[in-house]
């Protein structure tokens, strides 16, 4: 669905975008509007869908997570997969997944604490999962860009 934002709208979101803990007061003050008008129009952007939220991003080496891997996995049938990514999400380690084409049937990105702990995810969670054919694993060794989209 495509969504009519205007100017202003994509102002807020890209400074937000940047720091979302940025007070209101301080974004109207850098775009000539109230504080108010920057409330009425993150609630309406939120009821639009365009926003989904605001997350606390925590570094997950200094909590003791120190691997990132992706991990392509393959289905025995493609009408298993409501079925496995139910079963999926009981795994607190798998942070992202995504239904894709291409070789995998889904993807997905999970953080774990070291090499030990990411062999029982996939050997004690993941891997027994009814509809599971087979999975491959690719350690992420470091993560060159992460960010959000551009509004422009």
């Amino acid at each position: 669905m495509n969504y009519e934002i205007d100017n202003l709208d994509k102002q807020i979101l890209s400074l937000l975008m940047l720091d979302v803990m940025r007070p209101y007061t301080d974004i109207a003050k850098e775009l000539g509007v109230s504080g108010g008008t920057i409330h009425v129009r993150m609630k309406k952007l939120t009821e639009m869908g365009v926003v989904k939220g605001a997350h606390l991003l925590v570094n997950p080496s200094a909590v003791g997570f120190d691997i990132c891997a992706f991990i392509g996995v393959f289905l025995e049938k493609g009408s298993e997969y409501k079925e496995t990514v139910e079963k999926m999400r009981e795994i607190p380690e798998i942070v992202e997944l995504h239904y894709t084409t291409g070789s995998y049937s889904m993807f997905a990105k999970i953080i774990c604490r070291d090499t030990n702990h990411l062999r029982r995810v996939l050997n004690e969670k993941l891997q027994p999962i009814e509809g599971v054919q087979r999975t491959e694993t690719l350690i992420s060794l470091e993560e060159s860009i992460n960010r959000q989209i551009i509004i422009d």
